[in-house]
């Protein structure tokens, strides 16, 4: 039986969560703009605030949209 592995994708591939690149913010969030879970996103505690204090600061300087209207 194989085990799968529970790593974080950030961790893992040194992904940068920052404000200033809102087209990589934009994976870890769905069409109605809300930030998905960790469980969707797989990432760890850690990355996972770190990307809700990223999408918010780019929501605030307007990179971002708070919501989508269909």
């Amino acid at each position: 039986m194989s085990e799968k592995s529970r790593t974080c994708r950030a961790c893992q591939k040194g992904v940068e969560l920052t404000y200033k690149k809102p087209e990589v913010l934009k994976q870890f969030m769905n069409r109605r703009g809300k930030i998905l879970s960790r469980r969707i996103t797989k990432l760890c505690a850690k990355h996972q605030r770190v990307l809700a204090t990223e999408i918010d600061r780019a929501r605030k300087l307007a990179l971002l949209p708070y919501e989508e209207l269909p």
